[in-house]
């Protein structure tokens, strides 16, 4: 059974200002670290990606991957894998939570479970990796305003 990791971090600027930054996969591999190509396969009615192909490399998992992502509301957005080369599962969310004059915190919660044999440790180190990198990311990308 799969585990989850999850990590907070507090971004000056509104929740919609970040929640753009998110949304704008187009700019990921800008910001991420570990996308190294996006591609946007499908929209809602909305003109919200739903269907996204992914292109990863966190060090130790590399992978061309389809998410599927839900949006709730203006303040959450999830996925879950469609298909990829070498996970059995990836499901994630950021949740977006004003955190003040200003300010949002954002919890970005993780599951990655790998179709080879992995340690959980080393796993999970690569999920923290993955989530910390982000963050840390997604915090400076939104507050430099580009």
């Amino acid at each position: 059974m799969a585990e989850h990791t999850s990590s907070s971090i507090t971004i000056e600027a509104a929740p919609a200002d970040v929640m753009a930054v998110i949304a704008d996969f187009a700019r990921y591999p800008d910001w991420t670290g570990e996308v190294k190509q996006a591609e946007i396969l499908s929209t809602d009615a909305s003109g919200r990606a739903e269907q996204v192909r992914l292109v990863m490399d966190a060090g130790a998992i590399k992978d061309d991957q389809v998410l599927g992502y839900t949006w709730t509301g203006e303040n959450e957005v999830s996925w879950t894998l469609v298909k990829s080369q070498m996970l059995r599962q990836l499901d994630g969310s950021y949740v977006l939570k004003p955190a003040g004059a200003g300010a949002t915190e954002v919890t970005y919660l993780l599951t990655v479970d790998v179709k080879i044999p992995m340690l959980g440790m080393i796993k999970r180190k690569a999920e923290k990796v993955i989530i910390d990198r982000a963050l840390a990311g997604l915090k400076k990308r939104v507050e430099s305003g580009e």
